[in-house]
């Protein structure tokens, strides 16, 4: 039993070690980033002060008097470093003129360090009287925060639909989250209409926020209080703007990072990525159905070299349940040509030195193989570049929401040494099936000292 115990311990090394080697992977990449030069977050409240926060149904009390009771809260426990400013909508007209009344929403503490005693005295002074201009308080609070390259953050309190439009809270959304200014709303419901659900998940959805809908003083605290505190923790840099194009030979140099865009629907953007020969592109898109679509709806991304030869494709789609359908691929970078290199020198040696006849090295083949200005033989500013395409088939119904902003997309890009490219001694076992029949082999050999340990066990059992 001692020799069974021992041999099985042995081959459990054998295997452990091995999944250790081969398990491994064959490059570290460290988060680059440097958070410390990002400027300090920023958040801004807005308090829906409108007349229907005077409703007392938020367990015996009005919501507005909920609201206080759970602002108190949140302002004692944040941060002394935080920079937070408030805003009211609905808090100084009372009366019925609708074009007074929607203009109603005032910063009553500007975004700066965290001021306890005027943010709590603003709240506790505060009377619910007029209208619900929600369009144009997210409008206004969006200026209030600046723009720089900090997260921005912008937390809504309210019960009710706005009253207002236009502007569209909607639309106010999808126009802020296309500047590409980092900015993110998270919206608290204190009531159960539909309407107004619909519409505070939409504000949300446009800008990559959170709806929450709460029906007792508690939930409105925690929420709350989880809300402004994660707006105030610094967080990495926030993704990089760019913007695709229609072909690739006029896309935009895309390197390793997190990008976003924005398509129309059936659009398809093209974007250029340094891949050296034998490495491996890694690539996601994602994109935000932040609006109403129709059902079925799918998204495709294809990696060609300059030349239009599809390298990888990857799709992804969706009955229409979801809010963001993504999709991603790996792609092998093919090795440069030799024989090729060295005719296209030979031919640039041989060739007439007149403007005419020189190539322009700004321009590159497109992915539908037209070479534009660059001749037959393609351009050397394009050695080491794959294209890299993302297209959508998503559809807006003709009576809803509008194709303008188009949807926002989130791409994700990594370039990594191949498998030929690694080296290492130990490289080839992570290669698939060579790993694979390594373990067979141990396998096999492992059942083979133990069927004939097994084997001498019952021979010495018989002679005893």
């Amino acid at each position: 039993m001692i020799i069974l115990r021992r041999a099985a311990a042995g081959t459990a090394a054998w295997l452990a070690a091995l999944a250790l080697v081969g398990g491994l992977p064959a490059t570290a990449h460290a988060d680059s980033t440097d958070s410390t030069a990002q400027p300090p977050p920023k958040v801004e409240l807005i308090l829906d002060a409108s007349g229907s926060m005077r409703t007392p149904d938020i367990g015996g009390m009005s919501r507005i008097s909920a609201a206080q009771h759970a602002l108190d809260e949140v302002v004692d426990a944040l941060p002394d470093q935080a920079q937070v400013g408030l805003r009211t909508l609905g808090a100084t007209y009372p009366g019925n003129d609708k074009a007074a009344g929607c203009k109603d929403t005032q910063l009553t503490v500007p975004i700066g360090p965290l001021n306890r005693v005027e943010i709590k005295t603003d709240v506790a002074t505060l009377r619910p009287v007029g209208w619900t201009p929600i369009g144009l308080a997210l409008r206004d609070a969006a200026n209030d925060l600046g723009v720089d390259s900090s997260s921005r953050h912008i937390v809504l309190v309210t019960d009710g639909q706005d009253d207002c439009a236009p502007p569209d809270p909607c639309d106010v959304a999808r126009a802020l989250a296309a500047e590409g200014t980092h900015l993110t709303v998270d919206t608290l419901g204190l009531t159960e209409d539909d309407k107004v659900r619909r519409q505070l998940t939409c504000i949300a959805q446009a800008t990559g926020g959170t709806y929450t809908e709460v029906r007792t003083e508690g939930q409105l605290s925690t929420r709350l209080t989880q809300l402004v505190q994660s707006g105030t923790t610094q967080t990495a840099a926030p993704p990089a703007p760019t913007t695709g194009t229609a072909s690739c030979a006029t896309a935009p140099v895309l390197t390793p990072g997190v990008w976003t865009d924005r398509q129309n629907p059936q659009e398809e953007h093209w974007y250029r990525v340094a891949v050296p020969a034998g490495s491996e592109l890694r690539a996601s898109a994602s994109i935000a159905i932040d609006r109403t679509v129709e059902q079925h709806y799918d998204i495709t991304m294809r990696a060609t070299t300059a030349d239009g030869r599809e390298l990888a494709r990857g799709a992804g789609a969706d009955s229409g349940r979801n809010d963001v359908v993504s999709t991603g691929l790996r792609a092998l970078a093919p090795a440069a040509d030799p024989a090729a290199s060295s005719a296209a020198a030979s031919s640039d040696s041989a060739a007439p030195s007149s403007d005419a006849a020189t190539p322009d090295p700004t321009a590159s083949p497109s992915a539908d193989g037209s070479t534009g200005s660059t001749g037959s033989t393609g351009s050397t500013a394009d050695s080491g570049m794959l294209c890299l395409s993302v297209a959508n088939a998503l559809s807006v119904p003709t009576a809803g929401a509008a194709n303008q902003p188009g949807f926002p997309v989130e791409l994700s890009i990594d370039v990594v040494p191949g498998a030929s490219a690694a080296g290492g001694g130990a490289q080839w076992l992570g290669s698939g099936w060579a790993l694979v029949g390594l373990l067979a082999l141990i396998g096999l050999l492992s059942g083979l000292v133990f069927g004939w340990l097994a084997r001498w066990r019952v021979a010495v059992w018989r002679v005893q």
